[in-house]
């Protein structure tokens, strides 16, 4: 009833007011989420002073050592800081899309503390409203070098909306997070060459099997009445893909929700290439907890495809 009344209230007000409502509806959230960015902070800033207490089983990589959230869901803001650090910058543009208010994403951190630039998109108008009052209100005078875009982006339409905002060729980073089309709309993108690409993994799928949800340009993620099995692809189907444009596995952050691969030819001994046997780690949700790969006929009872 309240979702109800929000969203009329919404349809009323022009899009100032509507991005205000938004901004005041999502506020316990945004309390939650600054709270957990602190603790984390605090994890990070430990974890340096006392690297010499840390086990080695912890981390499956290089990257685990540096994951830290500043604004990112997990440790990628301290995780994309180390790679860019290994591999250094070019032009320092992003490109992300599904980041929700731009609160909370794996850019927000490289565009207000480091003065990156680039595009980020989210199927949401009122949210990308309120991501638009947000960089305006931190960056002010900077605040034009984020563009922001309502778009569903799809396997059909994700070059037309780069070109479109000036983006093509080679930039630094580009990160996908749509909850479900993520591995079709990447082999799809052919306008842009990021130096690093980001993409969420569907750890429940196991870090073996090589299989992704049917491409639906339709499909829209609802954390209501989410089934898990119904979203994304698996780790090993993400790297053989990133295999067949050029990348190699970076590694994956430890609550089990983002892979990172780096282009090959700035790779190169630099960033060391993992198989999605060592690279993965298991889901950590906020909702679910701990959640462990499904069996290999509980993945044979789906309509997943198999790549």
């Amino acid at each position: 009833m309240k979702k109800m009344a929000a969203g009329m209230l919404k349809s009323l007000l022009g899009k100032t007011w509507s991005a205000r409502l938004q901004s005041f509806m999502d506020a316990p959230r945004r309390d939650y989420v600054t709270e957990r960015h602190l603790r984390h902070l605090s994890q990070a800033v430990a974890r340096g002073a006392y690297a010499s207490l840390l086990s080695g089983e912890l981390f499956h990589s290089a990257l685990n050592r540096h994951e830290m959230r500043v604004f990112s869901q997990s440790g990628e803001d301290g995780i994309l800081l180390y790679l860019f650090s290994r591999i250094g910058s070019r032009d320092r543009r992003f490109i992300e899309f599904g980041v929700g208010d731009g609160r909370e994403c794996n850019t927000a951190n490289l565009a207000l503390n480091f003065g990156w630039s680039g595009l980020v998109m989210d199927g949401s108008a009122s949210r990308m409203a309120s991501a638009r009052q947000y960089y305006d209100s931190e960056l002010v005078d900077g605040a034009s070098t984020v563009k922001t875009a309502q778009a569903f982006v799809t396997a059909e339409n994700a070059d037309i909306l780069f070109r479109s905002h000036g983006f093509e060729g080679e930039l630094d980073l580009l990160s996908i997070d749509v909850d479900g089309n993520d591995y079709w709309i990447w082999k799809a993108i052919g306008s842009i060459r990021p130096r690093v690409v980001v993409v969420e993994y569907n750890a429940v799928f196991g870090p073996s099997a090589s299989v992704t949800i049917p491409y639906n340009s339709e499909f829209r993620w609802s954390a209501s009445g989410f089934d898990l099995m119904e979203a994304g692809a698996s780790l090993t189907a993400l790297t053989r893909l990133a295999a067949e444009k050029g990348y190699v596995l970076a590694g994956c952050n430890t609550d089990g929700v983002n892979a990172f691969f780096v282009r090959g030819d700035v790779a190169s001994g630099v960033i060391e290439a993992l198989t999605p046997e060592r690279a993965y780690y298991p889901l950590r949700s906020r909702i679910h907890g701990l959640v462990l790969p499904v069996s290999e006929s509980e993945l044979s009872s789906r309509n997943l495809v198999r790549v």
